[in-house]
């Protein structure tokens, strides 16, 4: 094992990025500890990353949920970098608004927070979201990290995931105003959509998106025709370079 790569914490593992995180980490000489939220039927069935190569001596799996922030307590302490990932996730708006975003908020700080507690965490990076700069109304050709989308401008909008929307743009402000408060080391990254291939076993939403014309998916034409993308590789690179 190489331990001088140290010890980092991936939330939200058994998503599309997550447990692709995952498996370029441990590629990389990680030891890995990731977060998955309980399942107390056991039906889940984690092998996609409990069978990646080297898995068996670098990754730990925990329990934890985002509507209980102190659960990730015990898979930060002890680690070096956290790579928070999870997020809550209606598409189809089956929760209120309000809850998304209480989740994503409250969630976001809480895990801050142990990672203030662990006393050995030394940078957090934080998966955002295109969406957190993209919606501002304002007509302009390139974005960049001064932008942010207006919250006020997108509960007016009659769009789709509206509630991720909102919930990443409001956890990203708390999170860096938290972090510049309390001197946490904390790095945002701000992938566009993200597409490529997968580990986990569920299609991703932004792959699906991709391959709309193939699955004959006509409500989602439209996103096609303006919108840009990203490699899935080059998103775990880039938060492995910043860990």
């Amino acid at each position: 094992m190489e331990e001088e790569k140290g010890r980092v914490c991936v939330t939200g593992g058994t998503g599309f990025i997550g447990s692709w995180l995952i498996m370029r980490l441990l590629d990389h000489g990680y030891s890995v500890r990731t977060t998955v939220r309980s399942d107390p039927e056991q039906k889940r069935d984690l092998s996609f990353l409990t069978n990646l190569p080297r898995a068996s001596e670098r990754l730990q799996i925990f329990n934890a949920d985002l509507n209980n922030p102190e659960s990730f307590d015990a898979a930060i302490a002890g680690c070096t970098g956290v790579i928070h990932v999870a997020a809550p996730i209606d598409i189809h708006g089956k929760e209120p608004e309000e809850v998304i975003i209480q989740r994503a908020v409250s969630g976001t700080i809480g895990i801050l927070k142990s990672c203030l507690k662990s006393g050995t965490v030394k940078r957090v990076v934080y998966t955002s979201s295109a969406s957190t700069v993209h919606f501002s109304g304002k007509d302009v050709d390139m974005l960049d990290e001064t932008f942010w989308s207006d919250v006020d401008y997108i509960r007016k909008l009659d769009i789709w995931g509206k509630s991720y929307k909102l919930s990443k743009t409001l956890a990203e402000r708390a999170a860096l105003e938290f972090a510049e408060e309390h001197g946490l080391d904390l790095v945002t990254i701000i992938p566009s959509f993200v597409t490529g291939p997968f580990i986990c076993p569920q299609l991703a939403g932004s792959v699906r998106g991709t391959l709309a014309m193939v699955m004959g998916n006509r409500e989602e034409y439209s996103m096609l025709l303006n919108i840009s993308m990203v490699h899935i590789d080059d998103v775990a690179r880039a938060h492995i370079f910043f860990t």
